[in-house]
Parts: structure tokens; sequence; C-alpha cells
């Protein structure tokens, strides 16, 4: 019998035949490339109307949690506009020819989260591409560790808070004029908010960054019946992880640390973004949805 996210299992044991394994990739690294591959839900997502006739833009679409979102809002009914880096075009084209599957309105909208002008253009291409916008996912991230501070360069932490936070700003502030009543923005934050890891100064910081933006702007947007939440991932298996995210001695045992005793897929993601997306979760503003395998957060 074929699995989907509704299937009973034992959580501990979900996903046993995947091992992560050593591997160093080239920022911003490839699914494609990645081994062993990630469940992004292809195979296993089963929509159910929760989202139809809704229009989504979600950066870092491309690759991992935001593409296993993709995934799940097309096959939810949603029409997706995906951002990516224009060197994740392979990735982008097989997600955009899964996403065209379910029947949707599918567009691919590449360019750099670090340039202003293209995070602005991006909601206005994705309005022009889809008739508008009712659900913004902010995914999209950068990810290199660093042993020693001294090592961290006024280079990486500038890109690491553009593409991350500023990113967010840039795009959330274009879309709002856009946005009716109902509409949803959800913010992917990271257990680095909480337990932020000594190597990942820079990374951690955004993320705690992102879930303070996230519950100051849901107490601003509530009245105007915008609802604004995050989603705070633990060790998902992503090319975020073999592309420097990780030093790769840590790669072999990645997730291990979790209650569950493994990493998690981009697959087990994607729920809590239809969730935080669809009127189900109506009187849900400012939380931080923790998909983490366990570990405890404040």
């Amino acid at each position: 019998m074929s699995r989907d996210q509704y299937t009973f299992v034992n959580p501990a044991e979900l996903y046993s035949d995947i091992e992560p394994e050593k591997q160093h990739m080239e920022e911003p690294g490839l699914d494609a490339d990645l081994t062993p591959k990630a469940d992004l839900g292809e195979e296993s997502y089963r929509g159910s109307g929760r989202l139809t006739g809704r229009k989504a833009l979600i950066t870092g679409g491309d690759s991992g949690i935001g593409a296993a979102t993709a995934i799940a809002f097309a096959r939810e009914g949603a029409d997706v506009a995906i951002s990516y880096l224009p060197q994740e075009e392979e990735d982008a084209q097989r997600i955009a020819g899964i996403l065209k599957e379910a029947g949707v309105t599918v567009a691919q909208l590449p360019g750099d989260l670090r340039d202003p002008e293209y995070c602005r253009s991006l909601v206005a291409d994705t309005v022009s591409a889809l008739g508008g916008i009712d659900i913004l996912v902010n995914n999209g991230g950068k990810q290199i560790f660093q042993e020693s501070l001294a090592d961290l360069t006024d280079e990486q932490f500038d890109d690491t808070f553009k593409t991350n936070v500023y990113a967010m700003f840039w795009i959330t502030k274009a879309a709002l004029p856009h946005l009716p009543a109902g509409a949803s923005i959800i913010n992917t934050t990271s257990i680095q908010a909480y337990s932020p890891s000594e190597t990942l100064v820079d990374y951690a910081s955004t993320k705690a960054t992102i879930n303070t933006f996230t519950k100051a702007l849901a107490q601003q947007l509530a009245p105007q019946g915008i609802r604004v939440n995050a989603v705070a991932p633990g060790p998902i298996w992503t090319p975020l992880q073999p592309s420097d995210g990780q030093p790769q001695e840590k790669i072999a045992s990645f997730g291990e640390e979790t209650p569950l005793g493994r990493m998690g897929q981009p697959a087990e993601l994607a729920p809590a973004y239809v969730f935080l997306a669809s009127p189900e979760s109506s009187y849900v503003a400012g939380e931080t949805l923790n998909v983490n395998g366990g570990m405890p957060t404040p």
C-alpha cells in the first residue's frame, strides 16, 4: 500500500532507509545532486482541496522545504509562483513540472533575494502571472557555517541578513497592498532561533529576527484580517546542509540529536505550511510552529 501524509506510522522509524552521507556541494546546492534524495512529497502528498483558488508566492521554491510546500499547495488547488536563484534552474524546472501536473497555474521567477528591486518586482510579477496573491511564504535562505567569528566576513554577514531578513521585509512590504483580508504570510525560521549552533552565528541571528518580525507584524496586520505566522524547522535534509550549511564531519550524524533520533524530510514540513495558509488556522496569528523532531523550544 502506498503511503501519504495521513498514513499511520511510527515517526521514529519513518525514513529509516534514508541516511545522510558526507558530500560537498557548491553553494547554493541542488536537489538534483543531493545524495540520498530528499523526500519532497512527490509520491506521497495527497491534496484535498484545502487551498482551491488561492494564489501563492514561495521563495526558495525550487528545492527543499520550499519545493515540498509548493507541491503541497498545488495539490491543494493553489496557483503557485516560485522564486529561486538562476543557477537553480534545473531543480526549478523539475518542481514546476510537478506543479503543472496538479493542473494549476505555475510561474517561475528566478532572481537574487539580495536585490531589493528583484524582491519588489517578484510581487508584481506574481500578481501579473497568477492574477493576485493571498499566500506569501518567505522561505528562501542562506546558511554558511564558520568555525570562528574571526572567519565570518562582512560580506557573508551582509549576504545572510539580506537573503534571510531584508528580502522578507522587501517582499512583504511590496505584497501588502495586494493582500486581501483572509490572506496568510508564513515565514521560515529555525530551531537555530532558540538553540543556536556555535558555527552559525549569523544564520541563527537572522532566524531569531524572523521570529520577532513575525510576532510584531502579526499584531499589526491582524485587524486587517491578514495572518502572519512562522514555521521553525529542525534538522531537515536539504541542499542547504552539504553546501557548507554544516561542517562535513557533522553530515553523517545530522539529526541524531533530536528525540526522534533522525533528520526530518521536507515532506514533513509541507503540512505545517498548508495548515497556516488555509482558513483552518483562522485564529492562529503570531505563532511559530516548530517542526523539529521533538527538540524543546521556549
